[in-house]
């Protein structure tokens, strides 16, 4: 009997390990170049050079729920199959009509129900946050990246010159373009702060998970990110125009541009430390 049960055991486990093999390499043979392309864009471009990051944070959080998950039972449910199918069916889809970010959303997908059919709802449910949290390997579509450039940079010009003008400055605005008596700037793509977006809803995910217990409060925390980063922005531009008026310092290029950024970064995750501060205080 003993034999019988220990015979059964050991079909279990390699039908199991016949099972992951199947989907590592379905998975490597599919998306390998899917990831490969994803790093080189995270190389290319420094708004998306957060990538990096992702997958050793993604990590890391699994680690930290190694004992949870050790008390949770594995049983594995056939609804991961339809997932992994629909992932499939996307990434042909993706490839056939050039669509890049369905690929590497078809890749994120493909991860969830493969967590789904091997190990289930229960542990699919404690990973949700990493699962999630992959999301932020894609790029943003270039579509979107340009529909959204454009508004921010007018929102951050305008607010600027209107800043400007309170102060006294002899300013006034054409666009996205601030022109002062000896001066222009001009507020481009980079300067529209959605890089600063990107980066700070990364960094409002993980505190918010790691920091704060309530849905409501990590939501808040989370979307908070957006006007933090628009409004710290708009102050450094206003600083570039400031500090040229007034004391003739050029902080568009050189060190200075690049401390001013230091600067105004460190600014803005003080700022939101102070929001998941008093949303803590909320919670107790």
């Amino acid at each position: 009997m003993y034999n019988g049960k220990n015979k059964t055991k050991q079909r279990i486990s390699i039908g199991v390990m016949v099972v992951w093999c199947l989907f590592v390499v379905t998975f490597l043979a599919v998306w390998l170049p899917t990831l490969l392309g994803l790093g080189h864009t995270w190389y290319a471009s420094d708004d998306f050079s957060h990538g990096f990051l992702i997958l050793p944070l993604v990590g890391y959080v699994i680690w930290q729920l190694k004992d949870d998950l050790a008390k949770l039972s594995v049983q594995g449910t056939w609804i991961g199959l339809p997932v992994v199918v629909v992932s499939l069916m996307a990434f042909l889809f993706g490839k056939v009509s050039s669509m890049t970010t369905l690929t590497s959303l078809s890749l994120i997908i493909f991860i969830w129900g493969g967590v789904l059919y091997l190990y289930g709802c229960s542990i699919f449910r404690k990973l949700l946050f990493p699962l999630f949290f992959l999301l932020f390997m894609i790029p943003v579509p270039s579509q979107v990246y340009a529909a959204l450039t454009m508004p921010l940079q007018l929102i951050v010009t305008r607010i600027t010159v209107a800043a400007a003008a309170l102060t006294g400055i002899p300013v006034y605005r054409e666009g996205n373009v601030i022109h002062l008596p000896d001066m222009t700037f001009q507020v481009i793509q980079a300067c529209s702060g959605l890089r600063s977006i990107m980066t700070m809803l990364t960094l409002g995910a993980i505190i918010a998970y790691f920091f704060l217990k309530s849905p409501i409060s990590r939501t808040v925390l989370f979307i908070s990110a957006i006007p933090v980063s628009i409004a710290i922005n708009i102050f450094r531009v206003f600083s570039m125009v400031v500090g040229y008026h007034f004391f003739k310092l050029n902080l568009m290029e050189g060190t200075p541009h690049t401390m001013l950024g230091l600067a105004v970064f460190i600014l803005a995750l003080a700022i939101f430390m102070l929001i998941q501060k008093g949303l803590a205080r909320c919670e107790k």
